[in-house]
Order: structure tokens, then C-alpha cells, then sequence
């Protein structure tokens, strides 16, 4: 018997020795990846560095420019922040909020007021645990046995989520003194993780780490306070309604009364669109505009008719324009990087005719609104004519609505911005959020695949492109928003997990996208399912389930 194994790296074969671990192969290979290494793809599986080759395989290294490198650099950096935290603060309750300002926020909680001191105090001792190079070991365990360890460790948020776990064992982490279980796999040792900052941001802090769009260093901080203040009232209805996490959600459902709590979040949404359309109409004499905007999956076409709804019910006829009507024909749509038609950029649309169109319609004249061909790549005129009264604002809905070169010739005073997205979603613990954006790209696999006839693969493929283009051309906008709308449910992935499991489930493990499909059906698991026979035909939700009152 051999004791040697082929491994493939990038094209190359290489002899190494069996039990050779991927932490050594990977320093054969560091110079062809752009960044830090820090787990890799053993045929298509990602795996851990500290795992061990005993066969031949492929492996692709996984580094800090990736979406998998970045979280788990994070995931193992908040490790050792909660270790920080637990030996200054022993009897603290730290709880992972969510992405803010390029990075994490946290509350750190306990007999004591958080401040710049004291968060200086934590990152010191979080940069000494980085110089120990201690590693993070990895073992499973009965769910008995990790109740005793997290009782143990005053951690009994996880107590209760560990009853709506499937399988009969977890993997938990030990590092040092303090062993936890965090979402996702991590480095070998804290000495990877040099790279770091802590903000204290009133009352919290923000762990500021490496993104992957420049691994190299921290990003530029950048303040976010209207969204900052979106997540406070998020987190204070939470309280509120007594859900703060995946396992408070499913004891209501198992209760029977998740049907109250659906109709308690749709009121919420309602009675905050009443709020944005009361405020309009009471500034109608000078708001001619209104645009929405917002990233993808976020539900701004259900958001825009219940607004223009709401606005009827002040007296007003609000007319729905659509930016995609003016998209610049085919073969004069910018490149890219990649040398593909950039729609998502703004120099895709028409902006000079747009603007000619917007400033008439609002001095009262008639225009013929054009139609955008998609299949033919072409604009057309149908006869679709427009004119205005002075109790009819026009709603235009469209990722760039906040980007002021979209409508330069209409003054600011004249426009009323929303900025729309699903902002929060449950923690399944205190240290393991679901980040907001794989809710909204589980909204848009359902939604593509029962009405865009697009299979997972096909929303996965576009998935990186859609997400630069947020990062581009709507996210540097959010915060010249008038109001923000925070579109999330709190019910939502137990009503969207039925929907989402079967299509997760077709995609076997050979596939490319397997590795992101297998960490989407990790932490979709913990929820209870829910029926959507109580979800309103106005919901917002419907948009991506079907059976919506609205032309969605």
C-alpha cells in the first residue's frame, strides 16, 4: 500500500505524504492566491486546514478575496472577541447584532456601561490571544453533553436552540479555556488573525475585519447613522414582541400562535407605510417624486403599490413610472470588468431622456412614456401617454432612485426617497447571526424559480454579479434616504423553508455551487416550518411565494 497520495492543485499534481494536513499543502501553493489562505475546497467539500489528506484528490485553497475565506475569518475573530469579552467582563452576555459600516456590531451586556476604555481593554486582550497562536480545536459531542458545556459557560441562549436540532451530535470549538459553537468552520490557530479593529460604536462595538474586495487591509469607515438606527428599532421590537432568536420563534409556532404573530409584523409594515404616506401628503405641494429604491430581494415592487395605496387613502392618485423603460438600447450599455453589458451600472440607463421626461410630466405637459423590449434589446413606443394633476406625484422604482444623477434636473426639495431592504433577520443564538443577505437571496431562489422559470444554479451564477452591484451603485446611497423600510419579516424563513429545502435538496455534491447550497441547508434546518395560509395577500413575502393581490 502507498503511502503517498496525488493531490491537484490548480491544474498542478503533486506527491505528498498521506496525513499530510491541507495547512501544509496550502504553503506549497501561497503564491498563486491573492490572499491569506485559510480553508480549501477538498473536492468541492470545504474543509478545514487542519483536516488531514488520505486519498488523492482536488483541492482548491480558499483565501481571505472570497465570500468563505471572509466569513470565516470573521467567524473565528468573534470567537476570540467573546473569549475577550467573557475574561475582563466574566459574567457579560455578548450578542452578534449584525453588518454595519463594513463590518460586525455587538453588544457587550452586563452590570456595567460599555466605553471607549473599556473596548480598548478588549482588543488588547484579543490581540494577546492572536499572539498565543492558540488553536481552534474542533470535536462532536452529544447535544447532552454540549447542554452541560454551554450551561457551563453561562451561553444559555444555546440551550434552547439545541432543541430544535436534527441531528443527535454538534461539532463545538475549543480555544483555550472557552469552547462555543459557531456557525461555519474556522482557522487553525488565532495567529491568523492579525488583521482586526474595534470600534466602540454607542452602546455596542464594531469588530472591523478585512473584506474581501481588498483582504489587505480594513476598510474605510464609513458612518451609517440612519441605518444604525433602522437595526436599534428592529432590535427593540424584538424585545418587544418577545422573539429574539430562531428558538423563540418556534416555541410560538409549536404553541399554535404563529398565526398572531404574522398578523402582528404585517400590521407593523402597514402602519410604517401609512407613516411614509401621511408624511408625503402632508408636503404634497412640493414632493412631485417619489423614488424607491433598494438592493435585490428587498420587495420594492409590493412596497411601491402598498404606498401608492396608502396615498389614495390621503387623497391622492400617485402614477408608477419604471426606470427599466429607459435603459439605453442594447449595444450602447457600458462594459464591464469581465467585458459583459454592465445593467446594473447607471450609465445604462438613458438619464438625459429620463430627466427631459420627468421635468415635463411634473410642469404638466403629456409624454409618451417608452417601453423597453428586453428580448429584442430595443425601446419602444406603444402609446402610453402620461399627464399629471397637482395631486399626483409620480413613484419611481429602481436600484438607482437615491443616486442624485438619476434625476439631476429635478430639484431636491420636489423628491421624497425611501430606501427599502430587508435589513434584519432572527440570530439562531446570541453569537450566530443570519446575515441579511441570505434572506434576501433565499427570497430570490423561491421567486426565480416558480415565476422567472431560473433553477438554483442560475440564481447562484448571478447571485456575485448582483451583489457588486449593490456594492457599487446602491449602498454608497442608503443614507441620502428620506426613510428607511426595513422589509424583513420575522416569520419569514419558516414560511420561505418549505419553499427553498427542496430546491437546496436537488443539488448534489459533485455541483460547484454545492458548498454555498450545504451552508444555506445548515442554519435553514433549525427552523420550524410554517404554513403560509395566514400570510396576508399583501404581504410583501407574497412576492416571492406567489399568490399576491398585486402585479408583482
Amino acid at each position: 500500500m502507498s503511502n503517498t497520495i496525488a493531490v491537484k492543485v490548480k491544474g498542478e499534481v503533486r506527491i505528498f505524504p498521506k496525513g499530510i494536513t491541507l495547512e501544509e499543502v496550502s504553503q506549497h501553493f501561497a503564491e498563486r492566491y491573492a490572499a491569506q489562505i485559510v480553508a480549501a475546497k477538498v473536492n468541492n467539500r470545504l474543509r478545514e486546514l487542519t483536516e488531514a489528506l488520505e486519498e488523492d484528490c482536488e483541492v482548491d485553497f480558499v483565501d481571505l478575496s472570497t465570500d468563505d475565506g471572509e466569513r470565516i475569518y470573521l467567524h473565528s475573530l468573534i470567537f476570540v472577541f467573546i473569549r475577550a469579552c467573557k475574561e475582563i467582563f466574566p459574567d457579560s452576555r455578548v450578542v452578534v447584532e449584525h453588518s454595519l459600516n463594513k463590518g460586525i456590531y455587538c453588544e457587550v451586556h452586563g452590570d456595567f456601561t460599555l466605553s471607549p476604555r473599556q473596548v480598548h481593554r478588549i482588543e488588547k486582550r484579543m490581540r494577546e490571544i492572536v499572539a498565543l497562536n492558540e488553536p481552534f480545536e474542533r470535536f462532536e459531542t452529544t447535544i447532552d453533553e454540549a447542554k452541560r458545556i454551554f450551561e457551563e459557560m453561562g451561553f444559555k441562549d444555546k440551550l434552547k436552540i439545541l432543541e430544535y436540532r436534527p441531528e443527535k451530535t454538534v461539532h463545538l470549538y475549543r480555544c483555550g479555556w472557552m469552547v462555543d459553537y459557531l456557525f461555519g468552520y474556522m482557522v487553525p490557530r488565532t495567529g491568523y488573525l492579525t488583521k482586526f479593529e474595534l470600534k466602540f460604536y454607542l452602546p455596542g462595538v464594531i469588530i472591523r475585519y478585512p473584506r474581501k474586495e481588498n483582504p489587505h487591509e480594513l476598510p474605510e469607515f464609513i458612518d451609517s447613522p440612519r441605518l444604525s438606527k433602522v437595526f436599534r428599532e428592529a432590535e427593540k421590537w424584538g424585545v418587544q414582541i418577545g422573539i429574539e432568536n430562531v428558538a423563540d420563534l418556534n416555541d410560538i409556532i409549536k404553541r399554535g400562535k404563529a398565526g398572531e404573530l404574522i398578523r402582528v409584523c404585517e400590521a407593523l409594515h402597514e402602519k410604517q407605510i401609512a407613516q411614509s404616506a401621511d408624511e408625503i401628503a402632508a408636503q404634497k405641494d412640493r414632493i412631485h417624486l417619489i423614488l424607491i429604491a433598494g438592493p435585490s430581494s428587498s420587495g420594492k415592487t409590493t412596497f411601491a403599490q402598498r404606498l401608492r395605496i396608502q396615498l389614495m387613502v390621503n387623497g391622492m392618485n400617485p402614477i408608477p413610472i419604471s426606470i427599466d423603460n429607459y435603459f439605453l438600447e442594447r449595444e450602447y450599455i457600458p462594459l464591464d470588468e469581465n467585458g459583459e453589458r454592465d445593467v446594473e451600472s447607471i450609465k445604462a440607463i438613458d438619464i438625459e431622456l429620463f430627466n427631459e421626461h420627468l421635468t415635463r410630466i411634473i410642469q404638466g405637459q403629456e409624454v409618451e412614456i417608452p417601453y423597453f423590449n428586453f428580448e429584442k434589446g430595443r425601446r419602444e413606443y406603444r402609446g402610453h401617454k402620461i399627464r399629471i394633476d397637482d395631486n399626483q406625484p409620480l413613484i419611481v422604482e429602481g436600484i438607482h432612485g437615491l443616486n442624485e444623477e438619476l434625476t439631476a434636473m429635478v430639484p431636491k426639495r420636489n423628491k421624497y426617497k425611501i430606501y427599502i431592504s430587508a435589513l434584519t433577520q432572527l440570530n439562531i443564538d446570541d453569537h450566530n447571526r443570519i446575515p441579511t443577505t441570505d434572506s434576501r437571496l433565499i427570497r430570490r431562489i423561491v421567486r426565480d424559480y416558480q415565476f422567472r422559470g431560473a433553477s438554483v444554479e442560475d440564481t447562484l451564477k448571478m447571485w456575485p454579479g448582483v451583489r457588486r452591484g449593490e456594492e457599487k451603485y446602491i449602498f454608497p446611497y442608503q443614507e441620502q434616504a428620506d426613510v428607511m423600510f426595513n422589509s424583513a419579516l420575522t416569520y419569514e424563513l419558516a414560511v420561505l423553508k418549505p419553499f427553498i429545502v427542496p430546491l437546496l435538496e436537488e443539488i448534489p455534491p459533485e455541483h460547484p455551487y454545492y458548498p454555498e447550497v450545504n451552508r444555506l441547508k445548515k442554519f435553514i434546518k433549525y427552523f420550524l416550518e410554517l404554513d403560509d395560509s395566514e400570510v396576508p395577500r399583501t404581504s410583501i413575502l407574497r412576492e416571492f411565494i406567489g399568490g399576491s393581490c398585486f402585479k408583482v
